[in-house]
């Protein structure tokens, strides 16, 4: 999960693959050359949306932000997780198994919406998957035609299944290459960051 821990860092830079591409909906390295010309930066307007308990994830997403000066935006709950860590593992876990839909706080107006072409999606890895709020976020907002950039904090999962359960949400959706973060990046993390945006281009 996404840990406050910045010890160790290890940056995990690859195709939109989950770990196991036999399960039904996993975007294979074919499937992500054939959307060359949609790369997460390469027309239109993108937005960095992004879900962070630790704080890991946001510090990636501020990175992102730096280096681009695209919008960012950070996913708040109507009602927060837990600040305890072994109390929000068993909230995520519960709702993960209640494929719950956390009402989020944070709004955005439609027309809005509609100018971005380009998501910058950001996540803990969460019991191998998306946490819920993004699960929400995916059901509540049109992915139709835009192109999605995951990119996911974790404690050694990478991408885990969580890339599946994006396409399952948003299957209109176009996934592109994405980043997986070992906890917070460590010192490479601008670095890291820059290589994911110029594979976009």
């Amino acid at each position: 999960m996404d840990r406050g821990h910045n010890s160790a860092y290890n940056v995990g830079f690859r195709l939109v693959c989950n770990d196991d591409d036999s399960v039904k909906g996993t975007v294979t390295t074919r499937e992500v050359a054939k959307t060359g010309a949609n790369k997460a930066t390469g027309k239109g307007k993108a937005l960095i949306i992004f879900y962070s308990w630790g704080g890991n994830t946001r510090g990636v997403a501020r990175e992102i932000a730096h280096q681009t000066g695209f919008d960012c935006i950070e996913l708040e709950l109507v009602k927060p997780y837990s600040t305890d860590y072994n109390t929000v593992l068993d909230q995520a876990q519960n709702d993960q198994h209640k494929q719950a839909r956390p009402a989020l706080k944070t709004k955005i107006d439609s027309k809005k919406w509609a100018e971005y072409d380009t998501i910058i999606l950001g996540y803990p890895n969460w019991w191998a998957s998306i946490p819920m709020p993004i699960a929400t976020l995916l059901e509540s907002y049109d992915f139709s035609g835009k192109t999605i950039m995951p990119f996911c904090s974790h404690g050694g999962g990478r991408f885990g299944q969580s890339l599946t359960a994006i396409l399952k949400l948003a299957p209109k959706a176009i996934l592109t290459e994405g980043l997986s973060i070992h906890y917070s990046g460590g010192s490479s993390l601008s670095k890291d960051v820059d290589k994911l945006l110029k594979s976009a281009k």
